[in-house]
């Protein structure tokens, strides 16, 4: 008798779980001090002024906002979205946008759109996990962006503002070498701008799609597909998110899209509508704040504790510092000792590599803890790898040495 596996699609191979996603289950415990979940800190919601702006638009609305509505997104919410695109450097109207259940829904969609068995995808090293689950179900092939690119390659994916995982932003000379790359191997470019509103230090860079536009003079003939979303600006709940790009690439999403979902959740489109209208910009003010004190807090934690050997990147916004391990020691196995001994959980790095894992490295998120317990974790996660350190990363002997 044939087993589900037997029956499972063969592209179910390459579907794997997040670890980030299995270690997000570790915050429902209050001893654990945890660096693991990259979400937004929840008390930066607006809690008070959604409340209020679903009553209204149940008032206003009624039957309409909770009802089916248009798969490309509704379209004053497209033109708020166009315009703010249009302002940061890429010309657009609705007609170019459509509105996605977040970024990750987005991601899924154009893999679906431009990839197929063994096609060739250029990441960086390392690259967002989540991006890699996207992609993984259309079985490509992957490879190192800066490296030789393979034959066959379709897709260049970036996260070049403030990466996840590396907190790390592009120079102006890394993303026009990505587009001359681009353009001599005729890949699609995929921007995800996730974190690009969390600026709080040092200057603007351009979007990778605004440089492509001043390139060939209009959107519709660039090959650069921006990714945006209200997950970290206003509530991952929400499940809102869009898709900037050419009309030709547009119009094959939206056809995507309806055999998907048919379309983004009606009255929460219209809520978002609604709140970024009035007091946005204050609004992101305010989560830079936030984030600029607790990426502080983070670089000051790591410079008073970590032991020499161990080096760490310096964001200068999101909401995620990235660490490298002295040779010989194992993120993963890192994580078990930091939870059993310290109670301090992160995500190992080689999860976010699409080949050739470096496996002493991880990344630590600060946008949940408090400074206080930003503090105390690194100094907890630090005694770990000292102690690991001391030993080669030998654990009966750590072990030993505590007994």
């Amino acid at each position: 008798m044939s087993t589900w596996e037997d029956r499972f699609s063969p592209r179910m191979a390459h579907v794997r779980a997040s670890e980030i996603r299995e270690l997000l289950k570790l915050l429902d415990q209050p001893d654990i001090l945890s660096f693991a979940g990259g979400i937004p800190d929840p008390a930066l919601f607006p809690l008070e002024r959604m409340q209020s702006l679903y009553a209204q638009v149940l008032a206003d609305a009624g039957q309409q906002a909770l009802q089916y509505s248009v798969s490309e997104g509704l379209p004053s919410l497209r033109r708020w979205v166009a315009e703010r695109m249009t302002r940061a450097g890429a010309p657009c109207d609705e007609g170019n946008i459509v509105i996605t259940a977040g970024s990750q829904q987005a991601l899924d969609l154009l893999g679906k759109l431009f990839l197929g068995r063994g096609d060739g995808v250029l990441v960086e090293r390392p690259t967002y996990m989540g991006a890699l689950g996207a992609f993984n179900a259309y079985e490509p092939t992957y490879a190192d962006l800066g490296g030789e690119v393979p034959a066959g390659a379709r897709l260049a994916y970036v996260v070049p503002d403030f990466a996840n995982p590396t907190g790390r932003t592009m120079t102006r000379r890394e993303r026009d070498r990505l587009l001359d790359l681009a353009e001599t191997h005729d890949v699609v470019v995929v921007e995800d701008g996730a974190y690009r509103e969390l600026r709080f230090s040092g200057c603007d860079e351009p979007m990778v799609l605004a440089l492509d536009v001043a390139r060939s003079g209009s959107i519709e003939d660039v090959r650069t597909v921006f990714c945006g979303t209200f997950s970290k600006t206003l509530s991952p709940a929400l499940r809102l998110g869009w898709i900037c790009g050419p009309r030709a690439v547009i119009e094959k999403i939206v056809l995507l899209k309806q055999g998907a979902d048919l379309h983004a959740s009606t009255i929460n489109q219209m809520v978002a509508e609604r709140i970024v209208a009035d007091g946005h910009e204050a609004h992101l003010d305010r989560l830079r704040a936030h984030y600029r004190d607790h990426a502080s807090a983070m670089q000051a934690a790591l410079a008073r504790h970590m032991p020499m050997g161990v080096a760490w990147t310096k964001p200068e916004g999101g909401m995620f510092v990235w660490v490298r391990l002295p040779e010989g020691l194992d993120g993963a196995r890192l994580l078990e000792a930091a939870l059993a001994e310290e109670r301090v959980a992160f995500v190992p790095g080689a999860p976010f590599f699409a080949v050739g894992p470096e496996l002493n490295s991880l990344r630590l998120s600060y946008s949940l803890s408090s400074p206080e317990d930003i503090d105390e974790g690194v100094r907890r996660l630090a005694r770990v790898i000292e102690a690991r350190m001391a030993y080669g990363g030998n654990a009966a002997q750590v072990a030993a040495a505590r007994a």
